[in-house]
């Protein structure tokens, strides 16, 4: 039976939840005045408040109980400890935003306003007027932090539908280019080998019998087959290919996405380049920039391509700790690195990469000229 590694906090959640236990702090040191079995009793609370901030990262069917579990802990701390303890509620007001259903953000929200207003109520004969200063602008803050946190939480659903949208879309493409390239190479290329078929049949008949017949039909093979040929060519010059251009394009939202800065040098244009040789670099590319948002944890990245008389360079580089971090570029190689350097060989490509104060990505593809003095790609 495989067991699921223990992660403290999701890792897509970054050092986030691990900057908010700086504000623990506080209650611990109020903690310290106290004395005997109440302070021990109090420690206790704080570290199940701890728990229940840890679990609500990753309850699901429980996250009402935990939430309610948090709240009384604060309620308690705040009533029965210090009073400042009611800055706890921060955390509470963050998870209140999770809530999808409008009806429970409500209810919990509703909740959540009693656990703030009645401790200051009732601590109120232990407050001086300096004191409320400082408390009632952090809890107006704490009252109202739900509805934006709920609201940024609502933004990044959004987005990721959206991206689960694009992606669908994209394969939902892929699937009729794939149908439709069935479709023509059955109905094209079906009849014109099951014809070249045929004749050969009638010519391993023909050549002893009358091999002046068999000669004319194996002349009519080869025209059959150049015919197939050419129709080959017209069905792979009808595909639709991915240009470096708009490869480039979906990296942006990418990058944007995950927060990485970008910028891009040079002409990605690439007129006169095949199309094969457009949408192998646009994989190329592809692949290294969801290294780089996966793997990376940059906060910048570079794409830029140049183009001599000799050589197309592809260039993408990142700032972040390296790929080797990520899962499928563990060893010596990892597997998308393998994929890429196996599709540059179809043309003549290489790659290098080098890993130093980030990753630089090279990629390089030879061009030659023809006989009349014009650039093309080996492809």
């Amino acid at each position: 039976m495989k067991h699921s590694r223990f992660t403290l906090f999701p890792r897509e959640q970054g050092f986030f939840p691990y900057v908010w236990l700086i504000y623990i702090s506080l209650p611990i040191i109020f903690m310290s005045i106290e004395h005997g079995s109440r302070r021990v009793v109090g420690y206790l609370m704080i570290a199940l408040f701890l728990v229940t901030y840890r679990q609500l990262f990753f309850a699901r069917k429980s996250f009402p109980l935990w939430l309610g579990l948090q709240m009384t802990l604060m309620f308690i701390l705040c009533v029965l400890y210090n009073p400042y303890n009611l800055f706890m509620g921060f955390y509470t007001a963050s998870f209140i935003g999770y809530f999808k259903d409008s009806r429970r953000f409500f209810i919990a929200l509703s909740i959540f306003y009693v656990m703030l207003i009645l401790p200051l109520i009732l601590n109120a004969h232990r407050m001086i007027i300096q004191d409320m200063y400082i408390v009632l602008p952090f809890t107006i803050v704490m009252m109202m932090s739900p509805f934006g946190m709920r609201s940024m939480f609502k933004k990044q659903q959004l987005e990721r539908d959206l991206n689960r949208a694009n992606e669908r879309i994209e394969e939902l493409v892929k699937q009729e280019e794939r149908m439709r390239i069935s479709r023509d190479l059955h109905d094209t290329l079906g009849h014109t080998l099951s014809l070249i078929t045929l004749k050969s049949q009638l010519v391993t008949r023909l050549i002893d019998r009358d091999p002046a017949k068999a000669i004319l039909e194996a002349r009519e093979i080869e025209q059959t087959s150049r015919a197939a040929l050419r129709q080959v060519r017209e069905l792979v010059s009808d595909m639709r290919t991915l240009s470096v251009a708009e490869e480039l394009k979906a990296s942006e939202r990418i990058l944007e996405s995950a927060g990485i800065r970008y910028t891009a040098e040079g002409d990605f244009r690439l007129k006169g380049i095949s199309g094969l040789t457009q949408n192998i670099l646009s994989m190329c590319l592809k692949e290294a920039v969801t290294n780089i948002v996966k793997h990376s944890q940059a906060e910048a990245c570079m794409i830029a391509v140049g183009r001599t008389s000799g050589e197309i360079l592809l260039t993408v580089s990142d700032d972040g700790i390296g790929w080797k971090e990520g899962p499928e570029c563990q060893g010596t190689e990892g597997n998308g690195l393998k994929g890429m350097k196996e599709r540059l060989s179809l043309i003549d490509g290489s790659l290098d990469l080098a890993l130093s104060g980030g990753t630089v990505v090279s990629i390089r593809v030879p061009v030659v000229k023809n006989e009349s003095g014009k650039e093309c790609d080996t492809a």
